[in-house]
């Protein structure tokens, strides 16, 4: 049984989360936080916390018919899909208005075992 984690409202682009999940997808578990931990992007921190996270679930969920060996767990899917959209608005020269927008982003992570 896969184990899974998301974190929802991220407040990170999705374009940028993107970049990071594909570098991450396929690797082990262990070496892909270790990739996380010292890569130097702001995203790895959150991206990191789920990984994390579903490990957990995965090690919570074993019993005696299905046993975890976390040595042998791999992400099988990650994804970051888009979430809402905050709209605020900035004044410019002579009256005007500027849009701005601050996205965020939806993550899911569920890990294999190899």
């Amino acid at each position: 049984m896969p184990a899974k984690a998301s974190a929802k409202f991220v407040r990170v682009s999705s374009s940028k989360m993107r970049q990071v999940a594909n570098m991450v997808r396929g690797m082990d578990v262990n070496a892909a936080m270790e990739t996380l931990k010292y890569m130097n992007k702001g995203v790895a921190l959150p991206i990191y916390r789920v990984i994390h996270s579903a490990v957990a679930n995965a090690v919570h969920l074993a019993d005696e018919q299905n046993p975890v060996d976390v040595d042998k767990l791999y992400v099988k899917t990650i994804y970051a899909n888009e979430g809402p959209t905050m709209k605020r608005i900035r004044p410019r020269a002579q009256g005007r208005a500027f849009r701005i927008r601050k996205r965020t982003s939806h993550l899911h992570v569920e890990l294999g075992q190899r």
